[in-house]
């Protein structure tokens, strides 16, 4: 079994880095696990210009929200001198935890509802601590945090009313900034996530690419593999019989001896001639590649095929009831073809000197079916090394061609394989 390729690594995230946040960066940049520490916790990504930016923007909002809140406070004559000082300094303190925002965003945006119900100036800090909390966090903890905000306005101004403002409408336009800030930063949020489950999927597609090519290059190789076990095995084996009869029966007749060698060079060529077909396939460039070598074989082929067995040796009876070759389909006769040859070819090397009968039968509308079998052999029969893969060969070769095989000891002692293939 082919071993499964390494998932492929995201390219790098093109255009300006620094115009993107260090969170989108990030997770478009690492792979899976690679952004967990020893302790398996979720580093912080390191920040980018724009983030740099963003955050001092931030404090500025902040910052000069609190400025117009002090001024306001400075010119309001019912607020003691002493607390204008305690709202000044929880005011600075929120600006300052700004920069916290990013470490700590839900965190921050809760400590931020007391301390803006007590602070007039830290309503810019709460209002960017709500906003990160928004795009950051998932939309709960942006609801309960702008919930608890809203739900204290109404308390707030009438400890501390506008005198200037209505404070129906004051109440109404604090609940409306909240909703605009919560709805900005879940927007921003969401884009963030569409981004990123845009790359998601592209990186999935680049995986599944990348498994179907390998899948389909060890599918191509299994397909070379049992085409060239079915063509040389049937050759080689040829070989090794008159090879091993001319080793061990020296003194045989100069005929015998001479047709022998004649069956061994006509074998081998045959050999280098298929091997030379499947080199050329697998050398081909693509659909526009030459087609070389000789035409596939079909069933008319198989009275050559069992003539050569004949002239090996064998003793090979052909019963071959289709009376016309010409009307099987080339796939279906090209099938009938590879399984009459590996059964010959396991004849001769399991069951040497056995008459074998090869049967051809079949209309069109009922199917074709093929069937070789051989009795017992007669005396002891030398080992001939083989891979086993032919049966299993001839097993997917029937499936893919929408037929049955089946192999397996006769009733006789001997062996047989049969297949029925669809002939519609």
């Amino acid at each position: 079994m082919s071993e499964i390729a390494p998932l492929p690594k995201p390219p790098p995230v093109p255009g300006r880095r620094w115009f993107l946040p260090s969170a989108v960066t990030a997770e478009l940049d690492s792979e899976p696990g690679s952004d967990l520490d020893r302790s398996g916790r979720k580093r912080r990504p390191k920040r980018t210009a724009r983030d740099w930016l963003v955050d001092f923007a931030c404090f500025l909002i902040a910052v000069v929200v609190g400025l117009i809140g002090a001024d306001e406070m400075s010119g309001d004559p019912d607020v003691p001198s002493a607390l204008q000082a305690v709202d000044q300094w929880f005011g600075a303190l929120a600006c300052a935890a700004v920069w916290l925002r990013r470490r700590w965003p839900v965190g921050l945006a809760v400590a931020m509802v007391p301390v803006c119900f007590i602070s007039n100036t830290a309503g810019g800090a709460g209002l960017v601590a709500l906003f990160t909390v928004a795009v950051h966090r998932p939309f709960k903890y942006a609801a309960w945090t702008g919930g608890a905000s809203a739900a204290l306005l109404p308390l707030f101004y009438w400890l501390r009313p506008d005198p200037e403002v209505p404070y129906v409408l004051i109440i109404a336009l604090g609940w409306l900034l909240t909703a605009t800030v919560v709805g900005w930063g879940t927007l921003a949020r969401s884009k963030r996530q569409l981004m990123l489950s845009l790359r998601d999927r592209a990186r999935r597609a680049e995986t599944e690419s990348a498994l179907r090519a390998e899948q389909a290059q060890r599918l191509a190789r299994e397909a070379i593999a049992r085409e060239m076990h079915d063509v040389l095995a049937h050759r080689l084996t040829l070989l090794s019989v008159h090879a091993g009869a001319l080793e061990f029966r020296p003194d045989a007749p100069r005929a015998e001896v001479a047709r022998a060698a004649g069956v061994i060079r006509e074998s081998a060529h045959e050999a280098l001639q298929d091997l030379r077909e499947i080199i050329g396939v697998l050398r081909a460039a693509g659909d526009g590649a030459e087609e070389s070598g000789r035409p596939q074989p079909t069933l008319g082929a198989l009275d050559g095929l069992v003539s050569e067995s004949r002239e090996a040796g064998m003793k090979v009876t052909l019963d071959n009831r289709v009376t016309d070759a010409g009307t099987v389909p080339a796939s279906v006769g090209r099938t009938a073809y590879r399984i009459a040859q590996e059964g010959l070819t396991n004849a001769r090397k399991h069951a040497p000197g056995a008459e074998v009968t090869v049967t051809v039968a079949g209309v069109q509308g009922d199917g074709l079916t093929v069937s070789v079998r051989n009795p017992p052999p007669p005396g002891d029969v030398p080992h001939v090394p083989g891979s086993g893969q032919g049966l299993i060969g001839l097993t997917e070769r029937a499936t893919l061609a929408g037929g049955r095989f089946e192999h397996g000891p006769g009733e006789d002692g001997g062996f047989q394989v049969s297949a029925w293939l669809p002939w519609g």
